[in-house]
């Protein structure tokens, strides 16, 4: 059983380890990646203990972002008159 659920919106985006956290009561930080979400994943993991909190987001929301740069397509040339 986890052992909270949060909101995505609650969690903390660290640049540097590219994760959300969210503080664990052991002292260390839950932690999930964006490509962990974009795969469906709603479990962060503390990496100190064994604890586990559930994270409550929208996977549209992660899916959007992904879809948007593998289908860039370059422009259709089109033709111009010239006079």
């Amino acid at each position: 059983m986890s052992y909270d659920d949060v909101e995505i919106e609650d969690m903390e985006w660290n640049e540097e380890l590219q994760v959300f956290t969210y503080p664990c009561p052991c002292g260390d930080l839950f932690q999930i990646t964006k490509d962990d979400l974009k795969l469906g994943e709603e479990i962060a993991r503390c990496p100190s203990c064994s604890l586990y909190i559930t994270v409550i987001y929208n996977l549209e929301d992660f899916l959007g972002d992904s879809s948007k740069q593998k289908n860039l397509e370059p422009p259709k040339q089109q033709p111009v008159a010239v006079a």
